[in-house]
């Protein structure tokens, strides 16, 4: 396998690095910081940077130039909105597409979640990179590029972000497992119509879990800069 261009491996890994916290929501962007740390030039840097704000994990600041995106709770809603209409159009069409792989991948994924929630004691939502997601893979099992293109290329890293930085909604995790079980058995059973109903009202509790505890959040912690 040939190696992937300098710029679309920075991408990856400052995307990851903003995902997961280690860039801060509303930190600066230093060219120079970020060129030693990555030892790499600025040309792939700035590449990777411009991609970064396309979709929408970094945003220029006038006379501050760039930062890591800081989500405001009414541009989360408007996310989680949008995601509850489409992620159930998703399930619907995996439903009718998704293969025996996929569904070992979705059953594992369930599995390391009830493991991560009754062995070690932890309520957070499990999530890993990308690939490993649960609702990554059922998107990609719907076969459809359009959806592909607006959930995962435009829209799932401001997700994931938001997911990591508030993933201790109380009890929200083992309802999660719950409810990604029975999305998983429609989808096995290739039931169109439940998958896309329960995938819609998953997506529904969880941003009535988010509002809940946004509203415990001061407004300037999560003031958008923009």
């Amino acid at each position: 396998m040939l190696d992937l261009p300098v710029s679309d491996r920075l991408f990856d890994q400052l995307a990851e690095a903003i995902v997961g916290g280690e860039l801060a929501a509303g930190a600066r962007i230093s060219e120079p910081d970020l060129a030693a740390r990555y030892g790499t030039s600025r040309a792939p840097l700035r590449e990777a940077i411009r991609r970064l704000e396309e979709r929408k994990l970094v945003s220029r600041v006038a006379h501050q130039g760039a930062r890591v995106a800081v989500l405001s709770p009414a541009r989360i809603a408007e996310i989680y909105v949008v995601r509850e209409a489409l992620e159930g159009i998703a399930a619907r069409e995996a439903a009718t597409r998704i293969t025996s792989a996929e569904l070992d991948r979705l059953h594992a994924h369930l599995a390391a979640h009830s493991a991560m929630l009754n062995g070690e004691g932890s309520e957070d939502y499990r999530q890993g990179v990308a690939d490993d997601d649960f609702h990554f893979v059922i998107i990609r099992a719907s076969g459809n590029a359009t959806l592909i293109d607006l959930l995962l290329d435009q829209y799932y890293a401001l997700i994931r972000m938001f997911r990591k930085q508030h993933r201790q909604v109380a009890g929200r995790a083992r309802r999660a497992l719950f409810e990604h079980q029975r999305i998983t058995e429609a989808l096995a059973d290739h039931d169109a119509d439940l998958a896309e109903m329960l995938m819609r009202r998953h997506i529904a509790a969880a941003r009535a879990g988010i509002a809940e505890a946004l509203a415990q959040i001061p407004t300037p912690n999560l003031e958008e800069r923009s």
